[in-house]
């Protein structure tokens, strides 16, 4: 035992628990071209094993944010793995990518194994929802950076597409129709605004049961991200898809002109979806003008498609048919005086 490392904060012995702890879960995000295993220094994936002639390589890397201080006050730590995969692995999807394989960074006050592990957990079922392997990873114990009982989390993917099928919003038209596929709740953004809403502004009990959201506060507000890489692949077998735009940071305003031209403008419908009760509730209470709140949450919708106005109903049927709840929200239109119109 390193007793004057020891002495210093940091605890070997916690890392190794830890390591041993989380083998069993990234055993099971074991896919086709992983190779070796946890332990080494460089994770490695065999890409000859794809059946692709001309792979591209998409990586993406992303955090949680402040989502995580709801994760130290509730004591729960077993979901906030899937968020970090799910922002990356969405947003390598929006080019048409399969996600290969994931790495994640743990940065912690205090090596805690049983809560590491609750951690990795989340990491490596977001993973197989995504049929991604988790190769590697690194666990810094860090006093004095952070607090005892708290850490931060981030993470890096890769993924995959033949070159002939890359998604790059070229071949976005006039008249293409959006295609939203719903989200689970607020997911991994504006959380630093939410915390300001619940905690400081109104100070809200994260245990206290609001009839309007159908359970407790902080459980709907921990609701991990959605990954919608199965049905979006499942998609990309039978129709031509022409853009794809992950509802992240910045909300409508920000992600959707990423897949517009320069002659192009997008008209959303409002009513044309279902949204979570969650919405309203921060609107509510945090006194936010209605047209913002699409510039800071996914109000609902976390995931669009364009299509050709002719694949409108297959797409919808598709997703439909992988269990998402799927609308029709809007079209490509001409160039307007803004990229976002909401009617």
């Amino acid at each position: 035992m390193a007793l004057s490392y020891e002495q210093s904060g940091v605890s070997l012995e916690a890392g190794y628990e830890s390591v041993r702890r989380i083998k069993k879960h990234i055993a099971k995000t074991k896919r086709l071209g992983m190779m070796g295993s946890i332990g080494s220094f460089g994770g490695m994936f065999d890409l000859s094993l794809l059946a692709m002639k001309e792979p591209v390589l998409v990586s993406g890397t992303d955090g949680v944010g402040t989502k995580l201080k709801l994760a130290f006050w509730l004591n729960k730590h077993d979901t906030i793995g899937q968020d970090v995969v799910a922002m990356c692995v969405n947003d390598i999807l929006a080019h048409g990518a399969q996600p290969l394989f994931f790495l994640d960074y743990v940065a912690v006050g205090k090596n805690n194994p049983a809560q590491i592990e609750q951690i990795v957990k989340g990491v490596a079922d977001g993973c197989v929802m995504a049929n991604c392997a988790l190769i590697g990873g690194e666990t810094a114990e860090m006093p004095d950076m952070y607090k005892e009982d708290e850490y931060d989390i981030a993470g890096f993917a890769v993924g995959a597409v033949e070159k002939s099928k890359l998604i790059d919003g070229s071949k976005v038209n006039v008249g293409d129709k959006l295609i939203g596929i719903q989200s689970s709740g607020v997911h991994s953004n504006g959380f630093s605004l939410v915390r300001k809403i619940v905690m400081k502004d109104h100070n809200f009990n994260l245990y206290q049961h609001f009839e309007e959201l159908s359970g407790k506060l902080g459980e709907v507000l921990l609701t991990p991200t959605k990954i919608y890489v199965k049905p979006v692949l499942e998609l990309l077998n039978t129709i031509d898809v022409h853009a794809i735009c992950h509802i992240t940071g910045g909300g409508f305003d920000e992600n959707i002109p990423r897949i517009l031209k320069e002659n192009q403008s997008v008209k959303i419908v409002e009513n044309s979806w279902e949204k979570k009760p969650i919405f309203n509730f921060l609107e509510k209470w945090g006194k936010i003008p209605h047209r913002e709140m699409f510039n800071i949450f996914n109000m609902g919708i976390g995931m669009i498609v364009v299509v050709k106005p002719n694949d409108a109903v297959e797409t919808i049927n598709i997703l439909n048919n992988c269990g998402e709840k799927v609308f029709e929200i809007g079209k490509i239109i001409e160039k307007s005086d803004v990229n976002v119109i909401i009617e």
